[in-house]
């Protein structure tokens, strides 16, 4: 039994103590010490002891009263005790600090440590325990940089300081270095081996934090070791156990959980991981149980937090949106950040989102795309969110993201698909593609209103088979396979007795006695009506009829079904079947807009204003004034009642026109994208004169109205060619009329043909007016009107004939024809019996008569003064093309002439280069066979010789450059045929000359060898007896060598002035001037020898 002496003052006796058996007033010890000032040291042995036995109170009292300044007084020269108790003070207010909940006593408690810290600094500023409380006290307040600098303080003094190691790793793993953290706990173990297992237990977390799971859990289990019932360690363990997401792992974990809480049942973490389990096996009562002695047993900010969340779960599970949200409330504000612990705020944002609390969901989600920024639910969840605040784009934008993080989600493709459904139609259609392709793949079956919005965007996009194919794909096996296939045999629905059969409902009861089943679930209606609006588009009207009745048949009250029988019957112009269909739709609801409004369409088509305008009205007011059909009815109505046939006073049909305008504007400011609101508008402004401002908007509402199946909107296009017509610029009238019959109309409607015409006739176009009139009389024969009007048109046409000036007699032979045609068309209109009824005069259709026969006389004295005239110019024509034809044929024997003599001219210049090539090539063989070998001269011959030749030489240079000039001469007056030829025939001459003094120099040696000098005036009288024979062969030879080397000179000299003209080949030309070098440098030689 352990116990403690007091040494009594002045005395040896010592009073002993027991420490197991310790007063519960703590003033007994207290005045002991006191009276006996017993050491300091046994101060915090008893203080000590107290606080194991968890007497708390006094602890604090014996420490407090150690710590007073009469103590201080008297125990001045005790430093360490003193420090040790101030320490001890510290570090007590430092951890009720820490387990206070209420901020102002936290406060409170960490403003007391920190003054008996700073004392205890004031008594040694160096102790190393006082830093490392201070340092524990900083790290409880949450001040991680300064509780690191004062550990860094110990530890600079003392390396192996544990208290220190063992601070500084806490914080180095507060701050998420859990290596430096791991070093730190290692380097505590390695000082001092035998630390509490808890140290091993920051090794443990410090390794779940790196990622390395299973050296984790060697170092728990070690802590187990070192001690078996260490609650830390068995939760840790459970927690990993559970994260396997195995049988066999969380059947572990949650008996290493209970075993943890069967040693220490107030456990936080083991409470809320129980409640976890509890909750996904249902047992919320346990779920609240546990969460609750969590909530009771700790006060850490996120142990509290998750007990919070398991609470909001459990209600939120159980549909208690109210409990849900304040646990969920509670559970955010115990975390300072989201990525602490995020589930809360997805879950108070789902709470928000159900209650409609859409700003606050955003918030709360937005704050878990930040932690998660690629998680696809998230990403999904606030497109929604956009969807419903209206911010279309930034939802497309999540959307999208979504998609694209997990290519493979089917949801997150059928989200985006509906979303762009109204703004991108193609770009929904490929995502809703994309989404039963993944759902096929998967193995899911495809929900029916995912094919049926595929079927929808295929039949706005014209794609009637593939819309068709989706919509009995949604469809699946029926009955209506029956009506769609034909294969039932039924009879055909007459207009008559369409009611009956609606009503009497006798074909299905015919088929249904014949043992068909006829079943609709209501998952199929919308698909099976808008398979029946597809067959209606393909003008398949009488299987739509089917299909419509077969919804009635099953579902008597489905408002649609009446509706579009009340328009196929509208189409095939019954109005009072049409208007008895709409009333059986009122009948189900009598304040259906859509009813009214086409009942009010109705009664404007029969002719009944006053009816039409109260229910026009009537539809307004069933939607207060927010159907903008109605009010666009409501306008339309003031329209036809401002232009009707009937006279109106110039002030009411302006009132209309002005109310029309009123209520289109007001249907735009409510939608401004309604094009038939925005073409009423141009309507009225054109009624007005403002053509150009009702283009303008005609011209918008056609762009708008482009590339969609569901808007089809003939009338722009009417109007635009209308205001085009009273403007004159008819060509593009006529192109807008022809472009809205051939695109809405298929060339069928009459009433588009009569505005053509009127078009054509205004642009004084009579024939292709005519031609209209022809196509619309043929579409509708029994429309008099049409018939007048062609009547007038070849009337019109013939007189503006015999008008012209000049008139061909084709023209007055057709002009005979129309008008004979117009009597007859003319006498058909006044011989009708019921020509009144069409609203024509007979009288006017005799004036007709008259003036046309008045003009057919007239014609045919045209038409023989025509016939003349064209007859004599007939003539005249064919006289002029004989002489032309006489001129052709001899322009042609001209060409043939000059071209024979040129290609003769050609042949003979072909015939004489051959020659003069050939007859060369003989010249060098010539001389190759007469110039014998050289013979040694004596000196004096040679001396002698080179006298004379150098005289020579001067008087042949004046020669050559004589002849050079004439060269020069010849070729350039080389610009005619005639010319050349002479040239040529002069170089024959030229040529032969030397080519006979070539040949006859054997024999007449001596007589050559006198005459150039004779000729040169250097005769010498003696020279026969000086010369003999082998000196005259010696000269010879060398005026020859002489006269090659002087040509080539020559030929440098002239060749870049010589330039053939002649229009030969380039073969021939240049065979041309190597014949003429030659034969000048034969010459050259000539001359030199003589």
């Amino acid at each position: 039994m352990a116990s403690v002496y007091i040494p009594v003052q002045n005395s040896e006796e010592e009073v002993r103590v027991a420490l197991d058996q310790l007063p519960r007033d703590a003033s007994d010890i207290v005045d002991i010490l006191k009276a006996e000032q017993a050491p300091l040291d046994i101060w915090l042995i008893i203080a000590r002891e107290y606080f194991k036995q968890g007497k708390l109170e006094q602890f604090r009292q014996i420490l407090e009263e150690g710590s007073s300044p009469d103590i201080d007084d008297y125990y001045a020269d005790i430093r360490y005790e003193r420090i040790a108790i101030l320490n001890a003070l510290g570090a007590y207010y430092s951890y009720l600090g820490k387990i206070e909940t209420k901020h102002r006593e936290k406060e409170e408690h960490f403003i007391l440590a920190t003054q008996y810290y700073n004392k205890a600094s004031r008594i040694d500023m160096h102790e190393p325990s006082t830093w490392v409380g201070k340092g524990q006290l900083l790290l409880a307040k949450g001040e991680i940089e300064q509780a690191f600098a004062a550990f860094k303080i110990v530890l600079d003094g003392d390396h192996d300081n544990v208290p220190a190691l063992l601070g500084q790793a806490c914080v180095q793993f507060n701050r998420g270095r859990y290596l430096d953290s791991l070093e730190l706990y290692k380097r505590a173990l390695q000082v001092y081996p035998n630390c509490p297992a808890a140290v091993r237990l920051g090794i443990g977390l410090c390794r779940y934090r790196m990622g390395q799971i299973d050296k984790a859990r060697q170092a728990f289990q070690r802590v187990l070791q070192l001690d078996p019932e260490n609650v830390e360690a068995l939760v840790a363990l459970a927690i990993m156990d559970l994260h396997t997401n195995e049988a066999a792992g969380i059947r572990k974990g949650m008996e290493k959980m209970q075993k943890a809480f069967e040693i220490y049942p107030y456990c936080a973490m083991a409470l809320n991981y129980l409640a976890n389990h509890f909750f996904f096996t249902g047992q919320h009562f346990l779920v609240e149980q546990l969460t609750e002695t969590a909530l009771a047993v700790t006060n850490h900010g996120p142990t509290k937090s998750h007990s919070y969340y398991n609470l909001a779960r459990s209600y939120h599970s159980k549909g208690d949106y109210e409990k849900a949200g304040l646990y969920y409330m509670a559970s955010v504000k115990e975390i300072s950040k989201p990525n602490e612990f995020v589930f809360p705020y997805y879950g108070l944002g789902q709470v928000q989102l159900k209650l409609g609390d859409f700003r606050s969901a955003l918030s709360n989600f937005e704050k878990v795309l930040e932690v998660y920024p690629d998680n696809c639910d998230t990403l999904k969840v606030l497109g929604h969110i956009y969807v419903q605040l209206g911010q279309t784009e930034k939802a497309q934008e999540f959307m999208r993201k979504a998609t694209k993080i997990d290519p493979r989600d089917p949801q997150a493709f059928l989200d985006l698909g509906e979303l762009l459904i109204s703004s991108d139609p193609a770009a929904a259609l490929d995502a809703l593609k994309t989404a039963r392709t993944l759902l096929k793949k998967g193995g899911q079956e495809v929900p029916i209103d995912v094919l049926n919005n595929l079927g929808v965007l295929h039949f706005e996009r014209g794609e009637f088979e593939l819309a068709q194919k989706t919509f009995r794909e949604a469809l699946g096996d029926g009955i209506w396979l029956t009506f769609i296939d034909g294969k039932e045999n039924y009879s055909p629905v007459e207009a008559s007795s369409s009611i009956l059969q609606n009503k009497e409902i006798h074909l299905f009861q015919q088929l249904e006695k014949e043992g068909h089943l006829i079943e609709l679930p209501w998952t199929k209606v919308t698909t099976l009506f808008n398979m029946a609006r597809l067959l209606e588009q393909l003008h398949n009207n009488e299987t739509a009829n089917l299909l419509y009745r077969l919804i009635l048949f099953k579902y008597p009250d489905y408002v649609d079904a009446y509706l579009r029988l009340a328009a196929i019957a509208k189409s095939r112009n019954n109005i009072q079947l049409s208007i008895e269909l709409v009333n059986n739709a009122l009948k189900v609801n009598e304040k259906c807009p859509n009813a009214l409004s086409m009942l009010g369409d109705l009664e404007l088509k029969n002719d009944d204003w006053v009816k039409a305008k109260e229910t026009f009205r009537a539809a307004n007011e069933a939607t207060e004034g927010k159907d903008s059909y109605a009010t666009l009815s409501l306008g339309n109505w003031n329209y036809f009642a401002a232009v009707r046939n009937e006279k109106r006073a110039p002030k009411l049909e302006a009132t209309h026109l002005e109310k029309a305008k009123e209520l289109y504007t007001k249907v735009l400011a409510q939608h401004s994208a309604n094009l038939y609101a925005a073409n009423g508008a141009g309507v009225v402004f054109a009624e007005k004169g403002h053509f150009d401002v009702s283009k303008d908007i005609f011209t918008q509402v056609q762009e708008a109205a482009s590339g969609s199946i569901f808007v089809q909107m003939p009338d722009v296009w009417i109007n635009l060619a209308h205001v085009y017509f009273a403007q004159g610029n008819f060509s593009l009238a006529v192109k807008m009329y022809q472009n809205c019959l051939r695109k809405f109309f298929y060339n069928t409607d009459s009433q588009i043909l009569l505005y053509l015409a009127r078009t054509h006739y205004e642009a004084e176009q009579w024939q292709d007016c005519k031609k209209t009139l022809l196509r619309a009389i043929h579409l509708a024969p029994s429309n008099y009107t049409l018939r007048f009007d062609a009547g007038v048109v070849m009337q019109k046409f013939s007189a503006s004939t015999l008008q012209k000036t000049k008139k061909a007699a084709d023209e007055v032979r057709l002009t005979v024809a129309e008008l004979g045609n117009a009597v007859r068309v003319f006498k058909q209109l006044s011989a009708a019996s019921n020509l009144h009824f069409h609203g024509f005069d007979e009288k006017k259709i005799d004036t007709h008569v008259e003036y046309c026969k008045h003009l057919l006389d007239a014609a045919r004295v045209h038409l023989k003064q025509a016939e003349h005239d064209e007859q004599q110019t007939r003539h005249k024509q064919e006289a002029l093309r004989q002489m032309a034809l006489a001129e052709e044929a001899r322009r042609k024997a001209d060409e043939q002439r000059k071209f024979q003599l040129e290609r003769r001219m050609r042949e003979d210049e072909q015939k004489r280069v051959r020659q003069q090539e050939e007859h060369f090539e003989r010249i060098k063989e010539q001389w190759k066979s007469s110039t014998p070998g050289s013979k040694r001269r004596e000196r004096s011959d040679i001396d002698d010789e080179e006298g004379r030749n150098s005289e020579k030489r001067r008087k042949k240079g004046g020669k050559r450059r004589k002849k050079d000039r004439n060269s020069k001469a010849r070729y350039e007056t080389e610009e005619d045929e005639a010319e050349m030829m002479d040239d040529r025939e002069e170089m024959e001459e030229n040529y032969e000359e030397p080519r006979d003094e070539v040949n006859g120099q054997d024999d007449d040696g001596e007589e050559n060898a006198k005459d150039p000098l004779a000729a040169a005036g250097l005769e010498d009288s003696d020279a026969e007896d000086e010369v003999v024979p082998g000196a005259t062969i010696s000269r010879r030879r060398q005026a020859w060598s002489e006269s090659d080397d002087d040509d080539d000179d020559e030929q440098v000299e002239k060749q870049p002035e010589s330039s053939p003209i002649r229009e030969n080949s380039v073969e021939m030309r240049e065979s041309d001037g190597d014949v003429r070098d030659i034969v000048d440098k034969l010459d050259d030689a000539v001359n030199d020898e003589d």
